[in-house]
């Protein structure tokens, strides 16, 4: 399998695209990974897998319409694949396996399918003390930005996914790279909890952004995100719309993305930049603090 890529949103050729059909029961309240799960879970609300199936199945179907190739990790019985792009990502030419939460680990056999399928040399499974999910790597051209958290208390912390050996290992591993490092602020309250990076931050269109600057803890590190963007060409979104996954969109190309029918305010704004929007309804999935840039995990663009 030939790999590429270098940023967001060029034209999508090939991607991961996570599961839903094998999750089973509810899980317990102690598997829970995410403050908004376990808030739903308690309501009574969780997500139930035929929902979840359905709204895969439609997310699916847009990405066939544009030529897509869509895989799938290879199925777990009574696990939630669902979120893919954290078991990895591509950087240019190399896919890097993640370290991901331990309450996690038993989703990475799903890889073994795609793994087998990509050259041995283009494969880096990174050192054990190196935490990382895919949600926290966003690709920029020759700058990569990384969510991460350096507090005292990382060990302790459920929504701590990306350390800084992330940071010192991907500088190593691609020395070419501009790697920036963006602290994330964490939280058990999931209206003030950036999980990751994509749920702060995502680049979209040409030089465009969709940006929650409470996500981000030290400012001077976020102007230096913002100072890559034009001021007109940010979409700020507040709490409640982090809090509902709206950074979360996906792009097919630089002028398509997939984006939930809830978001109004932020589709419009797309619209009025010359986006095509792909509206697939996504509620469900939303619950278990991740959406579609979530749940995809890009292998080759344009």
């Amino acid at each position: 399998m030939h790999l590429s890529l270098i940023n967001e949103n060029s034209i999508l050729e090939s991607v991961l695209l996570g599961r839903a059909d094998q999750m089973g029961p509810d899980p317990d309240y102690a598997t829970l990974y995410d403050p908004k799960s376990k808030a739903h879970l308690l309501a009574g609300t969780y997500p139930k897998e035929a929902a979840l199936v359905e709204e895969m199945a439609a997310f699916k179907t847009v990405l066939e319409k544009y030529g897509v190739q869509v895989l799938q990790p290879d199925p777990i019985q009574d696990c939630n694949q669902i979120f893919a792009r954290d078991l990895g990502f591509v950087i240019d030419d190399i896919f890097v396996q993640s370290n991901i939460l331990p309450l996690r680990e038993g989703e990475l056999v799903g890889l073994n399918g795609l793994k087998a399928m990509i050259d041995p040399k283009n494969y880096l499974k990174l050192d054990d003390n190196v935490h990382v999910e895919g949600g926290d790597v966003l690709l920029m051209g020759d700058h990569i930005f990384i969510g991460v958290c350096t507090r005292p208390d990382y060990p302790d912390l459920i929504t701590a996914r990306t350390n800084w050996a992330a940071i010192k290992a991907l500088k190593k591993h691609f020395p070419k790279k501009m790697i920036h490092s963006l602290e994330l602020r964490k939280s058990d309250n999931p209206y003030h909890n950036a999980l990751h990076l994509d749920c702060v931050f995502q680049p979209v269109g040409q030089g465009l952004a969709i940006l929650h600057p409470d996500g981000f803890v030290h400012a001077s590190e976020y102007q230096n995100l913002i100072s890559h963007f034009d001021t007109d060409a940010v979409f700020e979104i507040t709490a409640a719309e982090m809090y509902e996954m709206t950074s979360n969109i996906f792009s097919i190309a630089p002028d398509v993305v997939v984006s939930d029918p809830a978001f109004d305010r932020l589709n419009q704004w797309l619209t009025d930049h010359g986006i095509t929007v792909e509206e697939v309804h996504y509620r469900e999935v939303a619950k278990q603090e991740g959406l579609f840039r979530c749940s995809t995990l890009p292998l080759r663009r344009q």
